[in-house]
């Protein structure tokens, strides 16, 4: 950790990030930035931002409640990787992956009840919002299976409140008048106001909503595989949290960061072609400095274009070639045996900084619990677009 104009950042700086965050401590008490931080909107991803009396939208984001699930199968390894094709086919024909997607299987759920669709904001999306629930989007949103040092099966998700969370997120932006672009200043509202009691209702919304899409989609690969659920770790990293810091009553909200207090465990995600962990928090200084948070995964290194260039979509004529090849990725995949569906260059593990090393620069704070390695990973196509994704 560094503290760089008093703010306290993991890993190499990324001067855009950089930038963002100090702009960010301007409305804000207290920030942080994690080792994974590169830049997002208004707030960088990998941001922790911290308000006594306020809440931002831009700071949670979009894809409100974003966040990662993972399950412990009673299942041997060998098992899996022995079907692993078949079993690849199965999650990519059941589970639904892509933009606007509804869910071939309707969900219900007892979500539907709560009183935050009365909201102005969440009204019109209850309907959307049911077809579209364990659905997972596209973009760097996925389902893998794993294996872990004890040839166990493991089930991983990312992906969060779709288009309900964008929506919800579009209709505050507009509403508290917030500024366009990546290099503005965040958009911040009184949390006890009338707009911002609002937000966080339907921010709650968002959050049991995604909550119940990662259980469904859980659930359903596990039915799948054919084995029971022997253990769950759960955490948004969109989101934001009434919190106890330094004896201050704050509202901390993590962009692209997950939540790490002493004990608490989390499932963070590496590449398609790489390791990912589960994680617990660990009392020390350090963590008291990040508000007791850590990297939600490996953090971009290559933008989605610079990845895949761009190609006239009518005429195919390649217009900037991208510096991720098709043989790059599948050369990476082969050589860590990852059996894949879906997936565009710009999610290839060559955009992507080494997991490892970002967790090494949280590694007074963290404890690695288990190390999963990818055996079967299922994503969205190379041409689909997703605008709910963080």
């Amino acid at each position: 950790m560094q503290i760089i104009d008093d703010i306290p950042i993991w890993g190499p700086p990324d001067e855009g990030a950089v930038s963002q965050i100090k702009t960010c401590a301007k409305s804000a008490d207290r920030v942080a930035l994690m080792a994974d931080h590169h830049k997002g909107y208004a707030v960088p991803i990998g941001g922790v931002v911290a308000y006594r009396d306020s809440i931002s939208p831009s700071g949670v984001g979009f894809d409100i409640a974003c966040g990662n699930k993972a399950v412990l199968l009673d299942m041997p390894g060998a098992a899996l990787r022995a079907n692993i094709g078949e079993i690849m086919d199965d999650v990519w024909k059941t589970i639904s992956f892509g933009v606007g997607r509804r869910n071939a299987e309707r969900v219900d759920h007892a979500l539907f009840n709560s009183a935050a669709w009365k909201c102005e904001a969440a009204a019109p999306l209850k309907e959307m919002a049911r077809q579209q629930l364990g659905t997972v989007g596209s973009g760097n949103h996925y389902v893998d299976l794993f294996t872990d040092e004890e040839d166990r099966v493991w089930i991983g998700v990312h992906f969060g409140s779709r288009g309900l969370g964008h929506k919800i997120a579009t209709w505050f932006l507009k509403k508290a008048g917030a500024a366009d672009g990546m290099d503005v200043e965040p958009c911040v509202i009184a949390a006890a106001g009338d707009l911002g009691e609002q937000y966080i209702q339907c921010m709650q919304l968002g959050g049991e909503y995604a909550y119940a899409g990662r259980d469904w989609v859980c659930e359903k690969v596990a039915s799948l595989l054919g084995a029971p659920i022997l253990e769950e770790v759960h955490n948004h990293h969109n989101f934001a949290w009434r919190e106890t810091h330094g004896g201050e009553e704050l509202w901390v909200v993590r962009k692209g960061a997950t939540p790490a207090f002493p004990g608490q465990k989390g499932f963070v995600g590496g590449t398609m072609g790489e390791t990912s962990v589960i994680l617990e928090g660990v009392e020390n200084d350090e963590a008291k400095y990040s508000m007791y948070s850590t990297v939600h995964g490996a953090g971009r290194v290559m933008g989605r274009m610079e990845a895949k260039g761009k190609v006239d979509k009518k005429t195919g004529e390649v217009k900037r070639a991208g510096r991720v090849t098709k043989e790059m990725m599948d050369g990476w995949l082969q050589r860590a045996k990852v059996e894949l569906r879906g997936a565009g260059l710009d999610e290839s593990p060559d955009c992507y900084k080494r997991l490892p090393e970002v967790l090494a620069e949280h590694g007074k704070s963290i404890r690695i619990l288990h190390t999963l390695t990818p055996v079967g990973v299922a994503m969205a196509g190379a041409d689909e677009f997703d605008p709910y994704k963080d």
